[in-house]
């Protein structure tokens, strides 16, 4: 994803400022301008914030429980990767740890989708960075809590849709060993492709393990047959 400027609208916008903050939300959103049939379903949404009355975040709002964001990222998605996906879209930065992954998945996975984006929309970081009119981006922080939190945000940040899959985030993969930044997940000790065969049932019980402990943790116990086959659902 190419970085653009932070673009914000007010109450004395014009309508060409805010045609190109929605252009940039779809940008930063999904990633891509949504199709022709996609814009009838957010119709409405779409006529009110153009016509002013709502601002950018009542919008992403709309437009994350749309089924145009849910089909593009959460129906084809594990939990923690569209976990981590809204992290990019909406915060403009990866989960910072795995207290943060399994706050937000509890939320998902006990009070739904509309309430976790709810929650991450009205969060105090989203207000403090982005307030209610600023376009969402990716963003270099001042601080990080990590080294790690730098790389996985630096990762995320410049990954194109499905680069690394769609099940296993991307705070997992570099510690499976795997280099993914050509779009095909290889061993950087072996020149080829992994192709061990994974059932859906078998990536399953491996990301529920993923939710129980910190990734460096749950990965160093794991077995040479359950890392290959995160390699495979990765890749």
């Amino acid at each position: 994803m190419n970085f653009q400027p932070s673009i914000t609208v007010n109450r004395h916008s014009k309508l060409e400022e805010r045609q190109a903050a929605l252009y940039q939300i779809y940008r930063q959103v999904l990633e891509r301008q949504p199709y022709a049939y996609e814009h009838k379903l957010l119709a409405k949404a779409e006529k009110e914030f153009l016509a002013d009355k709502i601002g950018v975040r009542r919008f992403l709002k709309e437009l994350g429980r749309s089924p145009v964001y849910l089909n593009s990222f959460y129906h084809n998605s594990s939990n923690m990767k569209f976990l981590e996906l809204c992290f990019k879209h909406f915060l403009g930065r990866a989960p910072a740890n795995q207290n943060e992954i399994q706050f937000y998945c509890n939320i998902l996975m006990h009070e739904g989708v509309e309430q976790m984006l709810t929650t991450l929309l009205d969060s105090e970081e989203y207000r403090k960075t982005f307030g209610c009119f600023t376009v969402p981006y990716p963003r270099h922080q001042k601080y990080y809590d990590s080294p790690k939190a730098y790389m996985e945000t630096h990762f995320l940040n410049h990954e194109f849709i499905s680069q690394r899959g769609r099940v296993v985030p991307t705070i997992y993969w570099h510690q499976l060993g795997l280099n993914c930044s050509a779009g095909v997940c290889r061993h950087p000790e072996a020149d080829e492709q992994v192709t061990v065969s994974v059932s859906a049932e078998e990536v399953a019980k491996l990301l529920q393990l993923l939710q129980t402990a910190p990734p460096d943790k749950t990965i160093a116990s794991l077995s040479p047959e359950q890392r290959a086959r995160l390699r495979q659902a990765i890749g």
